[in-house]
């Protein structure tokens, strides 16, 4: 993880480098020390390697560029997501997130609403109403015997 955070801090100091003139080759590369090797910076191409020395002499790999795997794994589930809708769609369903389309039968708000349940409702809010009074009124006397 370590040598991941330094390749790409490398790789972000390397882009003012990147946009100057072409240097010669001997400073085209830069090296830093890490705890399994060098890091080696290509200067032109801002390719990181990861230099190490076995037994046979130094050997240096490339290190995988994390944000290009990244990149391409978002476009290829981007165009199976695609894919998917293009799918679902043909077989008449729906996309998800999309409220359902109501049936072409039902009527919203066709039907108003009826003398009773007006007065099933008014009776109601009448109840609430003087339960709240009640509640007030008995934590005023609380209050009052209290003081």
């Amino acid at each position: 993880m370590r040598v991941m955070i330094v390749a790409f801090v490398l790789g972000i100091c390397a882009l003012p480098a990147a946009a100057q003139s072409p240097e010669p080759d001997d400073k085209r590369f830069t090296l830093h020390k890490v705890d399994d090797g060098y890091l080696r910076l290509d200067g032109r191409s801002g390719a990181v390697s990861l230099c190490t020395r076995p037994d046979s002499g130094w050997v240096c790999r490339a290190v995988p560029d994390e944000r290009s795997a990244l990149e391409s794994e978002i476009g290829r589930l981007a165009a199976e997501n695609a894919e998917l809708k293009r799918t679902l769609l043909d077989r008449g369903g729906s996309l998800p997130g999309l409220p359902p389309r109501p049936p072409a039968d039902v009527g919203v708000g066709s039907a108003a609403p009826t003398e009773s349940d007006v007065d099933r409702v008014v009776a109601l809010a009448g109840r609430l109403w003087r339960r709240t009074l009640d509640v007030v009124g008995s934590i005023k006397r609380e209050l009052a015997d209290k003081l």
